[in-house]
């Protein structure tokens, strides 16, 4: 069937950014609150969100009068008779939710199409309160709705074909890029974007990193446009935890567990920027937002080291040379990389420890492993790690045992080199990689699953959550033999299942495949 008329249950700010979507698209659209301030709230959103267009030139005033014309307030359930779909935007509370669909069964036409704007709800549990499940579909626009363009199109085992291929054709008719799945908790966005917040939050309430470096970890080190932290202020920790506590009923394991330190803060009230505080601070004079670190913005940046000791842990395990104690062998490319810098920097490097120097900095990758290279060369309290997970950023890992007088020799090295550093505990994954490649391995198990394709995923990530490359880009970019053989180094020193590489990014590893285009 061909939509033409629409009707929009709750016209809060997404309801209301629904609407306009419809309406900008020549639907005709009746707009139904059941409190009338509220229903004149709602316009006035619609208006003045209209208005803004005008102002930046992206609507003339005839556009905006036609629009809002086209949108007509609705007195009661009634007035939705004549529409070919019917969007619920009530809030995610599945009683309300199968109140609606029974009281739309009463006044709408019996081939009128239902959707639900649930973000996490069953859509099948919402449709089985309808006595016409059938042409229940979910369509979850996100939000600002005007602005995003992604629609997941959501079927259940009830949904007629004909409901669901409308609604996709609508999405593509809104100027929109529908994604369609079956009912499942989180669909394809909230499924993977949520377990990898939750886990940075697990991060920072177990100490393994500070605020500030979990969110620049991931702007600089994975290249997103909001850390995860400042990411859930935005989103609300609340609504984030109640996404959690669906994704958890229906999936269990420690990916979807809400941290506790989710739970206490919501608890406290501190829900994010629509309260003045979450992780962060709001309104404040300087908000880390971007994940700026603290440690970049100090004025009495530490004296870089006149002379470091480098160890190559790599060139020590291959047997083409000790590494640690004598003359080192041909140097691996990471500490290769970190000697060119240093010496450009005009900082002298020695590759022997019993050499006296500032500072010992022990090459490590994502695997991590400092004390042990550390104590076989004798210098446990003077060393660091130090991994470049980008040209312009660097992990700097300490041990039990390193002083705080190394730490600051580091940090005055990193300012010598022009770096921006995070602080990362000596765990496999460090910082970034353990950031990082659990959201990956969990893309890749939803192409295996069969749930979504790779083109999919990365379309619901890129236009439903602001990433600048889908998590199947991503993976390929960062390599899938070494996100393997990191989830492989997390998997052996946590025992959680949830860091095992999925069968088919092994696979992809295993046959030197890219992961884009496969599974589609």
């Amino acid at each position: 069937m061909e939509i033409r008329s629409v009707g929009v249950v709750g016209l809060g700010t997404m309801g209301a950014g629904i609407a306009e979507v419809f309406a900008r698209a020549g639907l005709s659209v009746t707009a139904v609150e059941a409190d009338p301030d509220a229903l004149s709230r709602g316009m006035a959103i619609l208006d003045r969100s209209l208005g803004r267009a005008v102002s930046r030139g992206k609507l003339t005033e005839d556009e905006h009068a036609q629009i809002i014309g086209r949108v007509r307030p609705g007195p009661a359930m009634a007035s939705l008779a004549g529409a070919d779909l019917v969007i619920e935007v009530v809030p995610e509370q599945l009683a309300i939710k199968r109140q609606i669909l029974a009281e739309l069964d009463r006044v709408s036409r019996p081939d009128t199409i239902i959707a639900t704007n649930t973000s996490s709800l069953s859509v099948t549990t919402i449709a089985a309160a309808s006595a016409h499940p059938g042409r229940v579909v979910g369509m979850h626009f996100f939000n600002p709705a005007p602005a995003m363009r992604l629609v997941e199109v959501v079927t259940t085992v009830l949904t007629e074909p004909s409901a669901g291929q409308a609604v996709t054709a609508l999405a593509g008719r809104l100027g929109k890029t529908p994604v369609q799945v079956t009912d499942r908790a989180g669909f394809v966005a909230n499924a993977l974007l949520l377990p990898y917040l939750n886990h940075a939050v697990r991060l920072l309430e177990t100490g393994y990193a500070t605020r500030d470096d979990i969110d620049l970890a991931v702007t600089a080190g994975i290249g997103l446009p909001m850390g995860p932290l400042a990411l859930l202020d935005l989103i609300g920790l609340d609504t984030s935890l109640a996404i959690l506590e669906v994704l958890d009923r229906e999936f269990g394991g420690t990916r979807y567990t809400p941290a506790p330190l989710l739970r206490r803060l919501t608890d406290a009230g501190r829900t994010g920027r629509k309260t003045g505080r979450g992780f962060y601070e709001y309104p404040a004079q300087r908000v880390a937002v971007s994940g700026d670190s603290t440690q970049q913005a100090e004025a009495d940046q530490p004296a870089a080291p006149g002379t470091v000791t480098l160890i190559d842990p790599v060139a020590a395990a291959d047997g083409s040379g000790n590494g640690v104690r004598g003359p080192a062998g041909p140097p691996s490319d990471r500490s290769a990389e970190l000697a060119s810098l240093m010496a450009a920097a005009g900082i002298n490097v020695t590759r022997n420890p019993a050499h006296p120097s500032d500072l010992v900095i022990v090459a490590i990758g994502t695997e991590g492993g400092v004390i042990g290279p550390a104590a076989a060369a004798g210098r446990t309290a003077e060393s660091v790690g130090l991994h470049l997970a980008r040209p312009d950023l660097a992990e700097l890992v300490a041990t039990p045992v390193t002083s705080a007088g190394a730490l600051a020799a580091a940090r005055g090295l990193i300012g010598r080199l022009g770096l921006r550093a995070v602080r990362s505990a000596d765990r496999p994954g460090l910082l970034v990689g353990a950031l990082l490649y659990p959201h990956l391995r969990d893309a890749v198990a939803m192409v295996d699953e069969g749930y979504a394709t790779s083109a999919d995923v990365d379309t619901a990530m890129t236009l439903g959550c602001g990433y600048p490359r889908g998590p199947i880009r991503l993976l390929a970019d960062a390599g899938v033999a070494t996100v393997v053989e990191g989830l492989r180094a997390m998997h052996a020193g946590y025992g959680d299942p949830a860091f095992a590489p999925s069968p088919l990014m092994t696979q992809y590893a295993q046959g030197g495949l890219s992961p884009v285009g496969h599974g589609d």
